[in-house]
């Protein structure tokens, strides 16, 4: 099994493409669900957000009011960035149990679909391919507008929070031109489907997990045998 890196920016259309490698039977494990489970109450990173942030982020159920905390971090990077440091490792870690449960159940690839993939960069080296879902900036604002009811100043900050999507473009191996309808998307992203699907790269991985499984398992049997002697 090989890991696939699925991003964009703020409404360029990037769950909708997820959505489409779902419906075609590629196991996706979403950033933005694993991290709202990773910050369920008395979790770990839910104490250090109440913590530092304070019980004002708190729903009247005792939740993390997502709106509330994304105002506050939107509006200071080292806010941003002190969130980012408390919930990342947690993600990652959820993220990689599982990774190693499709695994086992013997898929040949999986989509991790994370928004910050390019700007924190700590995953991109366990990936053997990346995808950019790309829209052009008046298509990103018009949208964000529209789906959050923004005015065009508050999507502008928004959308400058995050690296341009043009730079996300020029780092991803594949590219899913999103500016246009849901049937041309569809095709494309199809087409990424029956390339990844068509790879060999998985026969590698699984090999050498293989190996390594099995060495182990020599080892373990040449220690008994010492033992027993």
């Amino acid at each position: 099994m090989f890991l696939v890196g699925l991003t964009g920016g703020i409404a360029s259309g990037k769950s909708a493409v997820s959505c489409i490698l779902r419906e075609l039977g590629c196991p996706i494990i979403d950033a933005d669900v694993v991290a709202r489970q990773v910050v369920e109450p008395h979790s770990r990173a839910y104490v250090l957000i109440v913590k530092h942030f304070g019980a004002s982020v708190l729903q009247e159920n005792g939740e993390i009011d997502r709106k509330k905390l994304g105002q506050l971090i939107f509006a200071s990077e080292d806010k941003r960035r002190l969130l980012n440091s408390i919930t990342h490792p947690e993600i990652h870690k959820a993220m990689l149990k599982q990774i190693l449960l499709y695994f086992l159940k013997g898929y040949r690839y999986v989509v991790l679909d994370v928004p910050l993939l390019f700007e924190t960069r700590k995953l991109t080296r366990f990936l053997n391919h990346t995808v950019v879902v790309y829209c052009d900036p008046a298509t990103q604002l018009s949208r964000l507008m529209q789906r959050d009811g923004l005015t065009q100043e508050q999507a502008e900050q928004r959308v400058a929070t995050q690296m341009p999507l043009n730079e996300k473009r020029g780092l991803a191996s594949h590219v899913i031109e999103n500016s246009g309808g849901r049937e041309d998307t569809h095709r494309q992203v199809l087409r990424l489907h029956t390339t990844l699907e068509d790879s060999m790269e998985f026969l590698l991985v699984r090999a050498i997990a293989v190996a390594a499984a099995a060495g182990l398992s020599g080892l373990l049997l040449y220690t008994i045998k010492l033992l027993v002697s």
